[in-house]
């Protein structure tokens, strides 16, 4: 027990509790859209195949992905917008 006292064992767990707890709505926030990104990233994947055959398929990348994940079905209009104007 003495090898945790000694060195800067115990700097640095004050240190990394000291960052979760200021940054600990930034992180929340951030890990709420990575999940909401990785499932709008699973839905383009479905997408992709059954709205291919209705002529309305998107692309399955990173910034539809957070498109979806940041505005949610608003995103998904607006993404078969940009799609539907041709940019």
């Amino acid at each position: 027990m003495t090898w945790l006292l000694n060195g800067p064992w115990l700097s640095v767990l004050m240190l990394t509790l000291l960052l979760l707890a200021v940054f600990h709505r930034p992180l929340a926030w951030a890990g709420k859209v990575l999940a909401r990104s990785l499932m709008g990233l699973g839905f383009l994947a479905l997408w992709s195949g059954s709205g291919f055959l209705a002529g309305m398929s998107l692309g399955v990348n990173l910034f539809n992905a957070l498109t979806l994940g940041l505005l949610g079905l608003p995103g998904f209009g607006l993404l078969m917008l940009l799609k539907w104007m041709g940019t």
